[in-house]
């Protein structure tokens, strides 16, 4: 049997999915390494993988060339980058990495620029009839003596939370209109807040959708949460990953329920999500079905096959090494 190597691009502090791919192909029986790249020779996913190897960033004229030779050198399997700049850049080149026997887990570029710019996923929500928050006019609401604080303020193109405020009056308003790059302004949701881990095959079928509530987050990162089994956000998340053109592998879809029961969308990042070892603890085998899908095996599963009411309690870890191997 061929090594089925896997590589993660800007692996960073993703240790806990890595360890969930390295778990799969132990419990498998498949010979195959995990190898990372970052642009940090200090990024602790680097040492729980097989093999790690520094890259330049991504806007390094070179960068595609430099992931393609790695590719070769390890004899690359599968491919899957995790941060959302590099999404796009990675889906212009599907062919060239295709030709040297690669796949690469990453969604078509139309997918990317719905997702990447917030602007272009709320034009997505309202064509596909999926309830999301209003885009308001920032001008508007400063003249308007009775505006019903709090709204929302953030950049139309970001990740991970940054740049994301509750502005609760005027001042605050346009102190963060002038603090944010291409800030836009939403209304202010109360519900419980949702991140959906949906996988989606290379036919663009969901086959799997985990609500997961989001019960507490810290730095744009859920922390504490737990397993829903709503059959409501399944079948919402299934459309909105469906309707996406060229949807690929783990779509992560954030949501909120209201209190009167509809459910208004907010974001779709077309990656693993950080709080994704959740969802694979309750029994969404992600990184096993991924593997199946690309060796061209039918998925026996259903879209809810996974436990309901499991919990994530969040802590710090550390990985120790030595001076010499960080520099």
């Amino acid at each position: 049997m061929d090594a089925f190597n896997i590589l993660f691009t800007s692996a960073g502090r993703r240790v806990a999915l890595i360890q969930s791919f390295k778990k799969v192909l132990s419990n498998i029986g498949f010979p195959g390494n995990i190898v990372t790249t970052d642009s940090q020779n200090n990024a602790p996913a680097a040492f729980a993988a097989d093999v790690s190897e520094l890259v330049p960033r991504i806007t390094d004229a070179n960068y595609i060339n430099i992931l393609l030779g790695i590719c070769e050198k390890h004899q690359i399997k599968l491919l899957i980058s995790l941060i959302d700049p590099e999404l796009y850049l990675l889906s212009l080149h599907r062919q060239e990495f295709e030709a040297k026997g690669v796949t690469l887990l990453v969604c078509s570029p139309e997918t990317n620029e719905i997702c990447y710019d917030k602007r272009n996923t709320f034009k997505f929500f309202k064509e596909i009839g999926v309830p999301t928050p209003e885009l308001l006019d920032g001008d508007k609401i400063l003249a308007d003596p009775n505006a019903c604080y709090p709204f929302l303020i953030k950049p139309a193109k970001g990740s991970c939370s940054v740049g994301v405020n509750q502005v609760r009056n005027a001042k605050e308003l346009e102190f963060f209109r002038e603090y944010i790059a291409n800030a836009i302004i939403q209304e202010f949701l109360r519900g419980e807040e949702y991140t959906l881990d949906i996988l989606v095959d290379f036919q663009g079928k969901v086959r799997s959708v985990v609500p997961r509530l989001r019960i507490e987050t810290r730095a744009g990162e859920i922390s504490k949460g737990i397993t829903v089994k709503n059959a409501a956000l399944i079948e919402a998340g299934k459309k909105v990953a469906e309707s996406l053109p060229g949807a690929i592998g783990c779509i992560t879809v954030q949501c909120f329920l209201l209190a009167s029961g509809e459910i208004k969308f907010i974001e779709i990042n077309p990656r693993f999500g950080g709080g994704f070892p959740l969802a694979f603890q309750a029994g969404a085998n992600f990184p096993l079905w991924i593997i199946e899908m690309v060796l061209g095996k039918n998925l026996e599963i259903k879209i809810d096959d996974w436990q309901d009411g499991v919990v994530m309690l969040r802590y710090d870890e550390a990985i120790f090494v030595t001076k010499e191997m960080i520099e």
